[in-house]
């Protein structure tokens, strides 16, 4: 371990070229331990014998943002209280902005909304979004109102196990239980070697964006919203094209309203309970309120006639690039650390 993150330093010194190759092959094994991670323990819990909507919320959602997670985790013990941050919020960003419009736009079928998630969700959403907005706006989330934002993910839990216990769809993934089981060995193997690739990514990832963002005169803020959180958010972009293609939009659609809730609860409070995670109020001021914009959007389209249709998603989309064009052209003067 020490001598690969010996390597990794060594590569970052070789200068831009160096950190960003370190930082594309990072995402790379992000993605691919992370799914390694989530089909061991989603096997483990087939063999403990654990009820469906554990393996479903707890473990698959959990692990799922593992990549958001152990970014963010890294990089608040790192002290880049930025990308922390920033991760959390541009994934919510990305999800709404990228992995739904896909869904709209790739799935053969119109998407129905159900109206009882679409009601929960967005009253979880709603709270936990402007919640996490008023608990920055002083520029620190601290680790007493991370711990909030936790409760409030296991608050999301119980939601969800009351709604399955009332026959209720629930904003789960869908996991394959008709695959032959793994020995014990495979599916401990997944899970040991897919945890520790993602704290090794995860490593290379905190440890090259600021070099990345440093050679091209950014703020790690821009990194963060732009760059790694796209690059975590590639597992939900990916299920929701697999899921639109297999007419399966409204799971893919409740898969993304649960991400949403869990990159603000879970994430960024997770993340401030290590450590008080502090960012100027000049991108407080922008990213959250960039992250409601297109969060209250996407939920205004999916109550109108409870239809997920393209051109929703493609208002969705335009929107991400806009925002996506306002943090690198309209607003870098005040991201930007001079």
């Amino acid at each position: 371990m020490a001598w690969l993150v010996a390597q990794m330093d060594w590569l970052v010194s070789q200068g831009v070229g160096g950190a960003l190759i370190l930082l594309l092959v990072a995402f790379a094994l992000l993605v691919k331990c992370a799914d390694w991670m989530v089909d061991g323990a989603a096997d483990l819990a087939r063999r403990l014998r654990l009820p469906p909507i554990l393996i479903g919320i707890v473990i698959v959602s959990i692990g799922t943002t593992a990549p958001e997670l152990a970014v963010s985790v890294r990089a608040a013990l790192s002290g880049n209280a930025e990308i922390a941050l920033g991760n959390a919020v541009g994934s919510v960003i990305y999800d709404d902005g990228i992995a739904l419009p896909l869904v709209a736009m790739l799935s053969p079928v119109v998407v129905i909304i159900d109206r009882i998630i679409l009601r929960s969700a967005a009253l979880f959403l709603i709270c936990a979004h402007v919640g996490a907005y008023w608990m920055c706006a002083d520029g620190t989330l601290s680790r007493g109102e991370g711990a909030v934002l936790v409760c409030g993910f296991f608050a999301y839990l119980g939601y969800a196990y009351c709604e399955q216990r009332r026959g209720h769809p629930v904003m789960t993934e869908e996991v394959d239980f008709d695959t032959e089981p793994r020995s014990w060995a495979q599916t401990m193997g997944l899970l040991g070697i897919g945890l520790l690739g993602v704290l090794l990514s995860s490593e290379a990832i905190v440890k090259a964006a600021p070099a990345v963002a440093a050679a091209a005169g950014v703020s790690d803020v821009i990194i963060s919203l732009v760059v790694i959180a796209l690059g975590t958010s590639i597992p939900e972009i990916a299920t929701c094209v697999v899921a639109a293609r297999k007419s399966q939009g409204g799971l893919a659609v409740g898969n993304i309203l649960g991400a949403d809730i869990l990159n603000i609860c879970w994430i960024a409070g997770a993340s401030a309970m290590v450590q008080d995670l502090t960012v100027p109020k000049d991108v407080i001021h922008f990213m959250f309120p960039s992250m409601l914009i297109i969060v209250f959007t996407m939920l205004g389209l999916m109550r109108f006639r409870h239809r997920f249709e393209p051109w929703k998603g493609y208002v969705l989309l335009s929107m991400c690039i806009i925002y996506i064009v306002a943090l690198l052209v309209i607003n870098p003067g005040a991201l930007s650390h001079t």
